[in-house]
């Protein structure tokens, strides 16, 4: 069973679906039981229940894709038979097509514009995408927004509900398109589904069909911290944290295409928060060795992104900018004012009173930080901290 195959196929036979007149919010639950469906009968046949003509696994393996057109088709005209208050929709049934090869269409982008319809807040907007079409779990969803999973459920079906009879020709927000690409990135960057190209290939698609500073800044923003993946971890997993990542592993091709695409970007006098994350990564690229950094400039454009945002995450970053700029008890300082239930808050204070020289009290704090961590190779890479300075204390 190829899970990247399934992955990367949903949002084309979702498109179908929905061109065929299906609403949406059907059309994805039928694609999910096609899913199923095909977890359930590609890797060993079709079961002896299996309708006679339904597509089995030699259909999967000659046309994945249309294999799942036609099931989740046929899932979809099952429950709109079923659905005595949809009785209009029955008149599809007739107009079913012929089994064959499904049309080499990528309706990934415009799937993304149907789910920023501006019908939603913002924030359901992106956790529909993100179930719909970025193929993430309602679990990752509700980590990324540091809420129950419980709620993120709910929130997603009345999404759900809200665009059930929206048209693909229907457009939506930018701006919001752009929050859930960069969701989906991070997604892909750092969690357990590797999303991060994906979401790089629909912004550079975004980006040559739409004239927006914040596209490009986006595009820019991705480009460097993708530059930097090879190095983010060790030969056994682990993390490794940016100062001691070894540059020479770093992209410098997508390095100079995403600074290239920034300067264009700032150039236009329109400053936006992805072009300011991206002026800081560009910043990171730029320095030779970590200590040649230069976070004077860094804190000077955090400055800018939190007048942008006030973002209290974006706070936290700021105040490990101040604390490389002007010293450990500076960024101690910066700290204070901050809510300590902010997800890092309290790793960020465990790595000042090390570099302010209290090892003792960083290293508890570096142990509390790995049991409030959800990933988990940022709770390992706390873990071996408290480790390595419990060691040096008992010296």
């Amino acid at each position: 069973m190829d899970e990247n195959l399934l992955r990367s196929l949903t949002p084309s036979v979702l498109g179908i679906l929905v061109r065929r007149g299906a609403d949406f919010a059907a059309a994805e639950d039928a694609v999910q039981d096609a899913l199923v469906e095909a977890v359930r009968v590609w890797p060993s046949g079709p079961s002896p229940g299996s309708s006679p003509g339904s597509p089995g696994r030699e259909d999967a393996i000659r046309d994945p894709k249309g294999w799942l057109v036609t099931v989740a088709w046929r899932r979809f005209l099952d429950a709109a038979r079923a659905d005595a208050a949809r009785r209009r929709r029955e008149e599809l049934v007739d107009e079913e097509p012929a089994p064959g090869p499904a049309p080499a269409v990528d309706d990934t982008l415009q799937l993304y514009f149907l789910c920023a319809h501006p019908s939603l807040t913002p924030s359901s907007a992106v956790a529909l995408t993100l179930r719909a079409v970025g193929g993430l779990t309602t679990r990752q969803i509700a980590q990324a927004y540091l809420v129950p999973e419980a709620t993120m459920a709910q929130r997603i079906s009345r999404a759900k509900r809200t665009v059930s009879d929206v048209r693909l020709d229907r457009p939506g927000d930018v701006a919001t398109v752009l929050r859930v690409l960069y969701l989906v990135f991070n997604e892909g960057y750092s969690g357990d589904v590797d999303l991060a190209a994906e979401a790089i290939r629909l912004t550079r698609q975004l980006a040559a069909v739409t004239d927006h500073p914040e596209v490009a800044g986006l595009l820019a923003l991705m480009l460097l911290h993708h530059a930097r993946r090879a190095a983010r971890t060790a030969s056994d997993g682990s993390l490794v944290p940016l100062a001691e990542q070894d540059r020479g592993r770093w992209d410098t091709g997508a390095i100079i295409e995403g600074v290239g695409i920034l300067q264009a970007a700032l150039a236009r006098d329109r400053l936006g928060e992805f072009q300011a994350q991206a002026a800081i990564a560009a910043l990171h690229a730029d320095a030779p060795t970590a200590e040649e950094t230069d976070w004077v400039q860094i804190v000077e454009w955090y400055d800018e992104l939190a007048r942008l945002t006030d973002s209290p995450v974006v706070r936290l970053n700021r105040v490990v900018a101040v604390g490389e700029a002007d010293g450990p008890r500076a960024g101690l300082a910066a700290l204070a004012p901050l809510d300590d239930s902010l997800p890092r808050y309290v790793a960020v204070a465990a790595y000042l009173h090390e570099r302010d020289g209290d090892l003792a009290t960083a290293a508890r704090l570096y142990a509390e930080a790995a049991l409030k961590a959800t990933d988990l190779g940022e709770r390992d890479h706390l873990m071996r901290q408290a480790a390595r300075l419990n060691t040096r204390g008992r010296r």
